[in-house]
């Protein structure tokens, strides 16, 4: 199907849905699909930033998601005080 007969076929859903639940389902999933596309701008210093963490990565120079967990977990464990009896 192609785009133009998708939208065709929404359109024609849309006009004929009483389900005032599936229209604002509707409306919320556009709507989170039109405020996706934001820009960032970047200054000098974090556009170097950037450039360093691309380099890392490419590098291999990177943690997995479970591996900063575990550092964070680890590093937690070191600054609570010891509970005494």
């Amino acid at each position: 199907m192609s785009t133009i007969e998708l939208k065709e076929r929404l359109i024609e859903k849309i006009q004929t849905t009483s389900d005032s639940d599936i229209l604002e389902e509707v409306y919320r999933l556009l709507e989170i699909e039109q405020n996706d596309t934001a820009i960032f701008y970047f200054n000098d210093e974090q556009k170097k930033q950037i450039d360093t963490a691309q380099k890392q990565v490419q590098k291999g120079q990177y943690f997995s998601n479970l591996e900063a967990n575990t550092e964070i977990d680890q590093w937690g464990s070191f600054s609570q005080k010891p509970q005494t009896s």
